[in-house]
């Protein structure tokens, strides 16, 4: 399993400008973009004591939580993914589902999962049995990618957070969602054994400092 670098800034609309425009001088939009940006809608689930929240914000070492991911809208292509972290390192597993077996997870029908050739699906499926995880909340947000060769760099800047509150029809395009209280704008960079200094004059914003923001704790200030 290969862990990669990350880091995660709070920044805002002017910081957003300038990078937007930094990056575009170095860097490559994401080819699966439209117009240098794409929607993603996720459903993460956690267990009935909210596990996955509550080691967030603990910050504890070594976690992991469980999503399903469409982007623009597709549901044709949906991916199961599972995220780890270690030691402030990260992983991401990630699998396709069909529109049908995503909602049969959602209806509670998991019996297919158990003989599923991919080990995601089979360990999702323990985990729903054995730690109670279950679908929790929507989280929809707009992304704008960009990619750099050496060191397999990938920056993302993340606006417009919005959460489904309870709402967990994930694959329903008209269910609504909404802002997911003051959410800040995110920067993220992902790189593997080294972060280019290019890169890393680039995204160094004065009075900026790596946190731990996640998209799922914010939209689960509501409950």
């Amino acid at each position: 399993m290969q862990y990669r670098h990350e880091w995660k800034h709070e920044i805002n609309a002017a910081d957003m400008l300038a990078l937007r425009q930094r990056l575009r001088a170095v860097a490559s939009p994401d080819a699966h973009t439209r117009g240098g940006k794409y929607k993603i809608r996720s459903l993460y689930f956690d267990t009935p004591t909210d596990k996955a929240l509550r080691e967030k914000i603990d910050g504890v070492d070594r976690r992991e939580k469980f999503r399903i991911r469409y982007y623009n809208g597709d549901t044709s292509v949906i991916h199961l993914e599972k995220k780890s972290k270690l030691a402030g390192l990260g992983n991401k597993q990630s699998t396709a589902l069909t529109p049908a077996q995503a909602q049969a997870i959602l209806d509670g029908d998991l019996g297919w999962m158990l003989d599923h050739p991919h080990g995601l699906v089979r360990e999702l499926y323990a985990k729903m049995h054995t730690e109670g995880l279950r679908p929790k909340t929507i989280v929809d947000y707009t992304r704008e990618p960009f990619v750099y060769a050496p060191g397999n760099v990938r920056i993302t800047l993340d606006y417009d957070i919005r959460t489904g509150l309870s709402c967990t029809d994930f694959l329903d395009a008209d269910c609504i969602t909404i802002p997911a209280g003051d959410a800040p704008m995110i920067l993220e960079v992902k790189w593997d054994a080294f972060l280019p200094d290019v890169i890393r004059s680039i995204v160094q914003l004065p009075g900026r400092r790596a946190g731990a923001f996640s998209k799922y704790a914010q939209c689960r200030i509501y409950g």
